[in-house]
């Protein structure tokens, strides 16, 4: 069916709007139109929408009618299959974001006058839903890479996908250091194999290393970057103490400044208050309900454990002007465009300068508007953080993100994917795969080997009928069985997380929460969700059913990878700022509001400096204490720590107790630490890392227990049926038993080398460790006995009490010893 041609243009869209197109955009049209791919790079409100649709869009309506792809009409005279494809591809890396880009991407098509249709398709999208988009295809279809890779496994998807001439990656810089990002990097390469035509466009806002970024979303293929020098103003109000009040030199949510909280939301219009964690989304929001009563229909919770349809209904609420908060997570950092919100707070530091410029971003969403934000430190040295990040901004320095190198698990579950979807002769795929940034260098060994996992489980399996899951017919691999596509279709998807259990209130579905919180509660307990105070009544079949109320303190969720890592770029502006103040500058409202404590700090100890490593050494009644203030992330100090615990201990025996935080590492032992500046320079020593810390650490075991994502990912866990749900240690178990039987029985198993490498990489950061050593090989050392806890030092002590008290008896711990050495900072001691 081809309907008439539109009456109207691109530029007569924007002059309706009195907007003028940017030359970014421009750019971006002529490139696709003169048939090439790219990245586009622009801040977040400047258009990069309208930039990725904008050639297409132009094609349209620029063809002669007969030359025009064919549409299906927004309202088909009936429901029998209308037989036209769709156009393009929205890939969207999070389901919170796909309801919004579907409806901006039809009021853009609407306001230009094309007669496009949306459909939107993602894990929540019902089956009846699935059987229309199937029959009825929609021009443009927004999903996301598990449902892409899902349509790739039907043998069908060339025809359903034949006319696509447009494919858009939307926030590749969230998906393109994860599996999720190498998974959507094959599907593309997927398509582009078998549609020639087809244009990919990626787009980004906050990422650092564009070229790298680019290389991986289009691999061999190459394409046209197109950036958008629009450096956008961003204003940076901190809360700061008052009068005679003190600011914590430790603490965690903020909640001591919530009155001022409560004034800024008052005056500030339509606000979304972003905290880094789930935990924290649920205690700010719980405090907010409890002080604002009058309050309750106009704000709102928002994170990825929610329910979609709560989630839903804060986004609803927000872009139609009804809330005026929403208490939220990462799950609003990205892509979705509020125009009503006003402002942006930022309970604690955002640890990193992309990800403060993203959630800015959310703020006077519209060209040339200025992103304002508010920041909210938890404790005073995130007045510092504060700081460095407006310096970052102005210097423009962004965090790059590094692509993932040929993780063999991924690449094992779409050779599945590919004989599911049609077959696939093996060299061909082979040079398909080489195409992608990811498997770029992939050898034909690595290949064969990942083919024959697929095909046969691999050596140690291939006795086991369950695991022969390909057969070769004619030199065509093809899927053994339909029941065999059917599980692979289950099991498609690389998110790994602890196992998960369903809230439900009555009837009412609130969300998820990870089976290990729950685990820790009995009947009867009472903890925070969903904005709610709930009471677990009980667990059964996978569902933890609670009821309102509940007697007691109520327990806040925590969920896995509950702190996120300072990052390298705001450390390093960190060091320069404390460098500044040992030499008596404070430039910034920031600095000055923390100026007393970093003077104390110099008085009792010294200040660190990117060119001085400090360590300094005192004694509690806890025992005798080191810090070593390496600053390089929580992640890479929690394998420092382990790694000079140990090397500490083969010099001789003693008793280490580590705690760390983003600055430093703490060490705790019954014995003094030696205070030599030779003992310390060995032990700090790059050589022989990798060894030492596969010594000091149960390698195996942290292994065994990566290993479940990978099983998962490589189709060795059979996925439950719908309906019901495997425990977390059954499925840990049925993991570990297959990395048992690797190790032993077919120890060249690449599975297992590639969770020994995701260990070192991801969970121990190797790359920032090996880095924070050989900083520390360049600077001098600065060893410090105090006769006190100095300020820099206190919030590693504090973690050490936490460890071993209770939270209230270790608040009121902590109080007690800061008011302590506040009292003797007076006195002048």
């Amino acid at each position: 069916m081809i309907l008439s041609a539109p009456d109207r243009s691109l530029d007569a869209w924007f002059a309706e709007r009195g907007w003028t197109p940017q030359a970014f955009q421009r750019r971006a049209w002529a490139a696709y139109r003169a048939g090439e791919s790219g990245l586009i790079h622009a801040p977040t409100g400047s258009g990069k929408t309208v930039a990725a649709l904008g050639g297409a869009a132009l094609d349209w309506i620029e063809a002669p009618p007969d030359q025009r792809l064919p549409v299906r009409a927004k309202r088909p005279r009936s429901k029998r299959p209308t037989g036209v494809p769709p156009l393009i591809l929205w890939l969207t890396p999070l389901r919170a974001l796909a309801a919004d880009t579907a409806g901006a991407i039809a009021a853009f098509a609407d306001g230009v006058g094309l007669p496009w249709t949306v459909d939107l398709r993602t894990g929540d999208t019902s089956s009846s839903d699935r059987r229309r988009q199937q029959e009825q295809p929609a021009t443009v279809l927004v999903t996301t890479p598990e449902s892409l890779t899902i349509l790739l496994s039907h043998p069908g998807w060339r025809d359903r996908l034949a006319t696509v001439r447009l494919a858009v990656c939307d926030e590749w810089h969230e998906l393109m250091s994860t599996k999720r990002g190498v998974q959507t990097e094959l599907a593309l390469a997927r398509l582009r194999t078998a549609l020639p035509a087809l244009r990919t466009w990626g787009l980004s806002a906050t990422i650092g290393n564009l070229d790298e970024a680019m290389g991986a979303l289009l691999g061999a293929a190459g394409g046209t970057l197109v950036h958008a020098d629009l450096p956008r103003p961003v204003e940076l109000t901190t809360l700061l103490p008052t009068g005679d009040e003190r600011f914590p030199w430790a603490g965690h949510l903020g909640l001591k400044l919530l009155p001022s909280v409560l004034v800024a939301i008052e005056r500030g219009g339509s606000t979304l208050l972003f905290t880094n964690v789930r935990s924290q989304a649920e205690a700010w929001f719980d405090a907010i309900r409890i002080a604002k009563p009058e309050w309750a229909d106009t704000i709102a919770l928002h994170h990825g454990s929610l329910d979609r349809a709560l989630r839903d209904a804060a986004e609803a609420g927000l872009r139609q002007g009804r809330l005026r908060l929403v208490v939220a997570t990462s799950s609003l950092d990205l892509g979705v465009d509020f125009p009503a919100v006003d402002q942006v707070i930022q309970v604690g530091s955002p640890k990193g300068i992309a990800r403060f410029l993203q959630r800015a971003g959310r703020s006077g969403h519209r060209p040339g508007a200025p992103a304002r934000i508010l920041g909210v430190p938890a404790n005073a040295f995130e007045l510092i953080e504060f700081s460095a990040a407006r310096r970052g901004v102005a210097e423009r320095a962004v965090e790059p993100r590094r692509p993932l190198d040929a993780p063999l698990d991924v690449l094992a579950q779409h050779l599945l994917t590919c004989a599911a979807g049609g077959g696939f002769v093996a060299d061909d795929l082979l040079a398909e795969v080489r195409g992608t940034g990811a498997y770029r260098s992939l050898s034909d060994a690595d290949f064969r080997w990942a083919l024959t996992f697929a095909a046969s489980g691999g050596q140690a399996l291939k006795a086991y009928p369950r695991f022969a899951r390909l057969i070769e017919v004619d030199g065509r691999w093809q899927i053994a069985t339909p029941d065999i596509a059917r599980r692979h279709r289950l099991a498609i998807g690389t998110i790994a997380s602890d196992q998960s259990l369903a809230v439900r209130l009555g009837r009412k579905q609130l969300g998820s929460i990870e089976e290990s919180f729950i685990a820790r509660l009995r009947p009867g307990a009472a903890f925070v969700f969903a904005g709610r105070r709930l009471m677990l009544r009980r667990v059964r079949d996978g569902v933890a059913e609670v009821k309102a109320g509940g007697s007691g303190p109520a327990l806040v969720p925590q969920w896995l990878g509950g702190r996120l890592p300072l990052s390298s770029y705001l450390a390093e502006r960190v060091l320069a700022l404390l460098a500044e103040a040992g030499a008596g500058r404070f430039d910034s409202l920031e600095m000055q509001a923390v100026r007393p404590i970093l003077e104390l700090q110099q008085r009792w100890s010294r200040l660190p400096t990117p060119d001085e490593l400090l360590i300094e050494a005192t004694t509690t009644r806890e025992g005798h204490q080191v810090t070593l203030f390496l600053f390089a992330g929580r992640l890479a100090h929690e394998g420092l720590a382990s790694l000079i615990a140990w090397r500490l201990g083969q010099r001789a025996p003693r008793t280490v107790t580590t705690v760390i935080s983003d600055y430093a590492i703490g060490l705790l032992s019954p014995q003094p630490f030696a205070i030599d500046a030779a003992i310390w320079r060995e032990v700090l020593s790059p050589d022989g890392l990798e060894d030492d810390l596969l010594a000091c650490l149960d390698a195996h075991e942290l292994g065994r227990r990566r290993f479940r994502e990978i099983a998962r990912v490589a189709g060795l866990l059979v996925p439950d049926p719908p309906g019901k749900r495997r425990r977390a240690a059954a499925e840990q178990a049925s993991a570990g038993l297959f990395y048992d039987v690797f190790a032993a029985h077919d120890p060249g198993n690449l599975l297992i080398a590639q969770a020994r490498a995701e260990v070192l990489a991801g969970q121990l950061d190797t790359a920032r460790l090996r880095a924070a050593l050989e900083r520390a090989r360049g600077q001098r050392l600065a060893l410090v006995e105090a006769t006190r806890l100095t300020p820099l030092s206190f919030p590693l002590w504090a973690e050490f009490v936490h460890a071993e008290v209770s939270s209230e008896r270790w608040e009121e711990r902590v109080k007690r010893m800061a008011i302590s050495l506040e009292r003797k900072a007076e006195e002048g001691e």
